[in-house]
């Protein structure tokens, strides 16, 4: 089965590949960005991003001219925005230490931030033919499936075992092909519910078809836990403008942008909220009126919900504060904000 392997696997791939704008590139700057987008994003909804993103920025140097601050306006929406502060970082690494181009050896191409063993052996393989083999959920679930690996998949051991088999499997003429080829696999063949094994290129040999085990590998131990936050906007006016502010703290959407925020350990009322000594001090020797209260929006991250209700509040002079920001309200659009914040804005400019 090992030596056949690459050769059934090319040959499925010759018929079904898909059609994607970074397929037959080999210029490592798009595919760095192409394999980052796709590290927590669905193809379908990254490609466009990609397109959009690559129009922007067409090389190393625009993003280190550009800066962080246009580089995360350009992610909006795309999520996970520590990707997006690395590439902007790793843009400054490269153009101080390699005039702006990529590194040819995967030791190098894995020493910048934010490229960790899976995109630096795609990079490497892809734009350079090195036979360094991908490792991704999807290659993790084909060769368990397969091969009847029951390691856990998400230990050290159980990706150490798929790792070097994926290695030993791969069609070293052509790892490019190889590699592309097995992430394609596992993403329309081999999917993670209902895989298609009636009509699978591998289904007299795979071992999950053959003992009825498609939903039992590949095996994972560790269970995400999850906790509620939540967030009490204050969307203030003032005349023509509104305050904004810079979330700097080492928390989700860092370098994002957002209204004035009140974090609590639970739900509460408007009088309650209303009554907190923060939001007391927020508005000490302002008259000030509440405008409206939005619905609660209910946004999913991997790790944690955010529950989040607005207050729109006009205030009858300037607030002095040092971490506000004040902008007419056209002017948000070129701050780059959260997708929780840009939903509010969409609903409250819908209304208006």
């Amino acid at each position: 089965m090992s030596d056949n392997f690459a050769f059934i696997l090319l040959n499925w791939y010759a018929k079904n590949k898909r059609s994607l704008p970074w397929r037959e590139e080999k210029n490592p700057y798009k595919i760095w960005i192409s394999e980052i987008i796709l590290q927590q994003t669905r193809v379908s909804q990254g490609l466009n991003y990609y397109i959009r993103f690559i129009e922007r920025f067409p090389s190393i140097s625009s993003i280190y001219e550009a800066g962080e601050q246009e580089v995360l306006k350009y992610w909006q929406g795309l999520g996970y925005y520590t990707r997006a502060r690395n590439i902007y970082a790793a843009a400054v690494y490269l153009m101080e230490n390699y005039q702006g181009k990529f590194p040819t050896t995967y030791n190098e191409i894995l020493k910048i931030k934010g490229i960790g063993e899976y995109t630096a052996a795609a990079i490497a393989s892809f734009a350079y033919q090195l036979p360094y083999a991908v490792i991704d959920g999807n290659v993790l679930r084909v060769l368990s499936r397969i091969f009847g690996v029951y390691e856990p998949i998400d230990s050290t051991k159980g990706k150490k075992e798929i790792r070097q088999l994926a290695n030993k499997l791969m069609c070293k003429k052509n790892p490019s092909a190889f590699n592309q080829a097995i992430m394609d696999f596992g993403a329309t063949q081999c999917a993670p519910a209902n895989p298609d094994c009636k009509n699978c290129c591998f289904s007299n040999v795979c071992y999950a078809n053959l003992h009825y085990e498609q939903t039992e590998l590949p095996v994972k131990t560790k269970k995400i836990k999850t906790r509620n936050r939540y967030f009490y906007y204050f969307h203030i006016s003032y005349q023509n403008k509104i305050y904004i502010q810079k979330r700097k703290s080492k928390d989700i959407w860092k370098g994002l942008y957002e209204f004035p925020l009140l974090e609590l350990d639970e739900t509460i009322d408007c009088e309650k909220l209303i009554a907190h000594p923060a939001v007391q001090n927020l508005f000490t020797n302002l008259n000030w009126e509440i405008l409206s209260v939005s619905s609660t929006y209910k946004h999913i991250l991997s790790h944690q919900t955010i529950i989040a209700v607005f207050i729109n509040i006009s205030v009858d002079k300037a607030i002095n504060n040092a971490d506000f920001i004040p902008i007419s309200f056209d002017r948000i659009a070129d701050y780059p904000i959260s997708r929780l914040m840009e939903k509010y804005l969409e609903k409250i400019t819908v209304m208006s």
